[in-house]
């Protein structure tokens, strides 16, 4: 696994990004799939950014993988925060209003409707959340 280990602050997202990017090209992953991997970043590093510390910035590792006989690409998350499984949370009801919904969620929501696959576990003091897209 190829791995990145950041300060978990929004300002490095791009970095990230840029990061998972240069071996989805590697890979020749199609531009779809590269854009929800992306999102899916997106939303994941700035939750750890955003919650995962609350006392100060922590860091972070983002790790990619690749199943070439599967085109599997699994991105793993991984940060000593609080203990979270944004999994656990309850699915928002997209049929309200927008007006009528509640702040969260959504996010989460998109990321599992766009992933091949998403798995939490909390191990030896880690947040580990995997996301895996075929590509």
């Amino acid at each position: 696994m190829k791995e990145l280990t950041v300060d978990a602050v929004l300002e490095n997202i791009p970095s990230v990004t840029a990061f998972i990017d240069g071996q989805l090209e590697a890979l020749d992953c199609s531009m779809k799939a590269q854009m929800q991997i992306d999102v899916a970043i997106d939303e994941l590093f700035s939750n750890i950014a955003r919650y995962a510390y609350p006392d100060g910035p922590g860091k972070a590792t983002v790790g990619i993988e690749f199943d070439e006989e599967n085109r599997m690409c699994s991105v793993v998350f991984s940060d000593e925060g609080i203990p979270f499984d944004p999994l656990a949370q309850q699915a928002p009801d997209t049929s309200l209003p927008l007006m009528d919904r509640p702040v969260g969620g959504l996010g989460i929501f998109l990321v599992k409707k766009t992933m091949d696959a998403v798995e939490y576990r909390h191990e030896n003091g880690r947040n580990i959340l995997t996301i895996r897209k075929r590509i």
